[in-house]
């Protein structure tokens, strides 16, 4: 009987996610459905609602995700995060390689101001997939290159889910931003290198007329440089420990505005717009948090953890061997489910199983859970690019439009997902790529 309500409880969730219900009402749902039929007296509902606010209505360190998603929808309303794109296709010239970096690199730049993939997937296919394609790229890896770009955003700070990981395994937020700093560097690399390679025998691109380049470049500067500044500030002060998450997410959203005044894009419409989504995003991530507290603390409550550790337990002690099977289990699910749900359902489970472990070379406790939380992060960013639910293969389908077909995409993210996975491994095997910068 103790093995059997946390397996029903699992099916029982699964199936209602699976079948389309809102997420936070099959978790909370599932909770309040096997309080009653466990062994759990009445009064763990109290349990629940004082463990609601403790972890999520009073958590001062959620207050960054709302600054964050309103300073990201500032700058893709304002258009400009546009428009920094726009001057940096301006600024492509020279071979069809170039241009490929060019867009992995403002992929990077708008990762790190907006933090949303959808925005960051969307403009990247709206600007850059029509140059891509006349410089000589097969649809296929134009789509791959595109799509993994704007994915990038989940995993740069400041990232929502480096928020959220932390917020769950208990760890500094500035030490899970220090170490998906060197892990985004790896992964742009990886992705630059296999551009390289893909499209080296395609010929040059047309230059310009003389002076066309410096032009661009100044262009360029103009256009990036109040962005650039902006991310450098933010990111600045949460790893230099100048400022808390919290309060580095207000200098965030204040500069942003102060951006969209720079470049002259301000208007009420615009702080109202974003402000009303903020609201819609806010309030889905705290619901799914809330059904999620349910879940955790029912879940436990009847043996669930028990069971999830006697499950790994039967594939070894070695910690390797349970690591392994723990981001197999997380790889899995991120073909179905998304990176919030994994993360709010899975996170106190796993968490205090891998901080009792020792992996070597100073992998214990604390460091051990940023180390690991990067590694889930990663995982979970191959979610936005696996079939069939994987959302960055749905924002670019929709705005591809007659451009690309679904099969295209399909193939063109392979590789990539191939990369992040080569990735992973090697941030496994060279833990200092991810605690070398705490």
């Amino acid at each position: 009987m103790d093995t059997l309500l946390p397996i029903a409880m699992v099916v029982l969730t699964l199936g209602g996610i699976l079948m389309g219900y809102r997420v936070a009402f099959v978790l909370a749902g599932s909770a309040a459905i096997f309080i009653l039929v466990s062994h759990l007296p009445l009064a763990f509902f109290n349990l629940i609602v004082s463990r609601i606010y403790a972890n999520v209505l009073s958590n001062w360190l959620l207050v960054a995700i709302p600054m964050f998603i309103f300073m990201g929808l500032i700058l893709e309303r304002s258009g400009v995060a546009e428009r920094a794109l726009k001057g940096a296709q301006r600024a492509l010239g020279g071979t069809a390689a170039g241009m490929g970096l060019s867009v992995l690199v403002i992929g990077v730049l708008l990762a790190a101001s907006s933090g949303i993939v959808g925005a960051s997937v969307v403009l990247l296919a709206l600007l850059a997939l029509p140059r891509l394609q006349e410089a000589g790229y097969d649809n296929a890896t134009a789509a791959g290159l595109v799509a993994s770009s704007g994915t990038l955003a989940i995993l740069l700070p400041p990232s929502v889910m480096l928020i959220v990981l932390g917020d769950q395994l208990q760890t500094p937020v500035p030490d899970m931003f220090s170490g998906a700093i060197g892990a985004s560097l790896v992964l742009v690399l990886l992705y630059g290198l296999y551009v390289v390679i893909k499209v080296r025998r395609l010929p040059r691109l047309p230059r310009g007329p003389g002076g066309a380049f410096l032009t661009g470049a100044l262009r360029l500067l103009v256009d990036v440089a109040p962005l650039l500044l902006l991310v450098v500030s933010v990111l600045g002060s949460i790893v230099g420990g100048l400022a808390t998450p919290t309060e580095a997410s207000g200098l965030g959203a204040f500069g942003a505005v102060l951006v969209t005044v720079l470049y002259g894009r301000f208007s009420p419409g615009v702080i109202l717009d974003a402000a009303r989504d903020t609201v819609q995003v806010t309030a889905m991530v705290a619901a799914v948090m809330i059904g999620a507290t349910c879940f955790s603390a029912v879940f436990k409550g009847i043996g669930g953890d028990a069971l999830i550790t006697g499950g790994l337990g039967a594939f070894g002690h070695a910690p390797w061997t349970v690591l392994l099977v723990v981001m197999a289990v997380i790889f899995v699910l991120g073909f179905f489910l998304d990176w919030l749900e994994i993360t709010l359902i899975l996170m106190p489970i796993f968490g205090p199983v891998i901080a009792g472990l020792d992996f070597g070379n100073g992998l214990t406790g604390p460091v051990a859970l940023v180390w690991f939380g990067v590694l889930v992060a990663v995982n979970l960013q191959t979610s936005f690019l696996t079939p069939p639910f994987g959302f960055s293969l749905f924002y670019l389908r929709g705005v591809a439009g007659h451009r690309l077909h679904t099969p295209e995409i399909y193939r063109g993210v392979l590789p990539f997902i191939g990369l992040q996975l080569l990735a992973l491994g090697l941030f496994a095997a060279f833990p200092q790529l991810i605690i070398g910068l705490l």
